[in-house]
This record gives C-alpha cells, structure tokens and sequence, in this order.
C-alpha cells in the first residue's frame, strides 16, 4: 500500500480522466506514457471504466492506473477486480475507506476540513485526498490544516491547473497532485492522442522544472581557479561568490573547482523543483545514479545527485532548486 503512495509522490502528478469509450483506453494510456506520465486515475462516472482500466493495463502494464469517484464498495471491488491499483473518493466514506484498508488496498478519501481530516487519521491514513483543492481554500487551507495534523499528507485535486501546479507541489505535505487539463474532452473525442501527448509533456516540464542552473569548470588548484575567477570579472563583470575550500562561483553560473571535481572536464547542474521526482523520471528513462553522491538539506530533501554517465567529459547532476 505505501509502495503505490510513494510511486504517486515520485511522479507528482496524476491525470484524472474521464473515458466513454473503452475502445479509447489503450491508445489514451500510451499517449500519457509518452508524454511522461506513467499513470491515471480513472473515474467511476461511466459505465465503461472497469473496462477501460482493463485495458489501460493491457496495454501498459508499467502504467500505475486507480479508480476515483469510487461511492461503494461494489465499485470498488470492480474496480480491482479490472486491475486499478489505488482508490480516490470525492468524499469520506468510512465504510469504503474500512474496506479497502482491510484488504490492503491505498484509498485517498476527499477532505476538505479538520473534521474529515480527523476521521481520515482514525480510520488508519496517512494520505488524503483534497478536494475540490480550490474551491475549498487552494494551499492556504492545506498548509492551515497540515499544522495540527503532522502526519498527514493531501493529493488535492479540483481547479489544478498549469497556472497553480508547481506552487502546490512545492509544499513538502503535497505528495502529488490530481489533474484533468491533459486529457481534455474536446481532444479526447477528437482522438487526439498527439496532442494529449504534447500537453502531458507539458504538464511534466511544470513538474520537473529543468533549467541550467550552472557549468563547474575544472581548475585543478585555488591559484588557477582564482585567476579565473579574476579573469570572468574584469571581462564581464562576473563577481566572485561562494568562495570556499572547493570552488569559487564566478557570478551565479559558473563554478569553478580548486581541486578539480566530478567529470573529466567539470560539471553541469541540472536545477529542477523536485530532485526526487527527477530522479524517479529519469531513471525511466534507464538513467544511473552514483549511489555516494546523494546529498540532503536540512529539512530532509534530497538536494543533489550526480548521474553516473558524463556527457562531453562533463558530469551531470541534479540540484534542487
């Protein structure tokens, strides 16, 4: 059960997608595959969903697929029974959430205040799911409620949009958000699949964030790097900071290293918002790690890992933005 949690957290966002057509589930989760998101939450408001999340795990078995809107334990059951992984509700039925958690299966009922919440804890979660997220006081509330309740993790869902995203799942308590602007109807009906791809894509660049944050240029010795450093400032004006037994920062974006470092020629800092959720991405992608290189900040995040393969003599890690 907290296996599929953390899967959840890994990948940050959860496309919730209604299908009327069974017939469009296989191309639909390959589209979302494609684009970079390995999973899908698929509501209980048609008569064909059981199908289609038989279908979307056919197709891609890899594919982490749950059931929402799910009001009953029949539903639920059937939803299983199809193959969904985890169950989401809009609201807090003690006598679903019972059922699922005795036979093992991860439930995010819908929460929207302290009384929910408290329910929730009784019943045994630690995850919940926040709805509807803007409707009912968008962060604020979440981070308001999260101060009594330690323990407690939401997945809001309801009025998540590209404009919002990344302020959510900035809070640390957001452990993924649910989204329904991939997968519009207009495109789905269209069978667009091209174009949920592209706006799944897009949706993951908000999540991950990647941008260059700096090049770490191999010195070899302070004199050296200190030279450098003196050089980028008189041509350009590039202060000194940072300056520390290892390197010196010439203005924000170039590190250069005293003593050399990682990589044949340097190193390159690959910034993104969630260097867990990076990690997670890119070794889907077959990406190795140096395991030792892991490091963390104060509050417990993972800040910076190095990928073990060098690029132009050049080594790349993440860094937490």
């Amino acid at each position: 059960m907290q296996q599929i949690l953390e899967q959840l957290q890994q990948i940050g966002l959860v496309p919730v997608i209604k299908i009327e057509d069974p017939a469009q589930a296989e191309p639909l989760a390959k589209a979302l595959m494609a684009g970079g998101l390995p999973c899908a939450e698929v509501t209980f408001r048609t008569a064909g969903a059981a199908k289609a999340i038989r279908a979307m795990k056919a197709a891609c078995p890899d594919m982490l697929v749950g059931a929402g809107t799910v009001l009953t334990t029949d539903q639920a059951d059937e939803a299983l029974e199809a193959g969904a992984q985890f169950i989401v509700s809009p609201g807090l039925n003690p006598v679903v959430v019972r059922h699922c958690v005795d036979i093992g299966v991860p439930v995010t009922p819908g929460c929207a205040n302290p009384s929910d919440v408290e329910r929730a804890i009784e019943l045994g979660l630690e995850v919940v799911k926040f709805f509807p997220a803007q409707a009912a006081g968008g962060l604020p509330m979440i981070k308001s409620m999260a101060a009594p309740y330690g323990n407690i993790k939401f997945m809001p869902t309801g009025g998540i949009n590209p404009d919002n995203l990344v302020e959510y799942l900035s809070f640390p308590k957001v452990i993924a958000c649910g989204g329904s602007w991939m997968v519009p109807e207009k495109l789905l009906k269209a069978g667009d699949y091209a174009g949920i791809t592209r706006l799944t894509r897009q949706a993951l660049d908000l999540v991950l964030g990647f941008e260059v944050r700096h090049v770490g240029v191999n010195a070899g010795d302070d004199p050296t790097a200190q030279a450098a450093a003196g050089l980028f400032a008189k041509l350009f004006g590039f202060p000194s900071l940072g300056n520390n037994a290892a390197s010196v920062f010439s203005g924000p974006s170039i590190e250069i290293m005293k003593e050399g470092g990682r990589g044949a020629r340097g190193h390159i800092a690959i910034g993104t918002n969630s260097v867990t959720r990076a990690e997670a991405y890119l070794r889907r992608l077959g990406v190795r790690f140096i395991e030792e290189s892991r490091q963390y900040n104060e509050a417990g995040q993972l800040k910076l890992i190095y990928l073990q393969d060098e690029v132009c003599g050049f080594a790349l890690h993440l860094a937490l933005k």
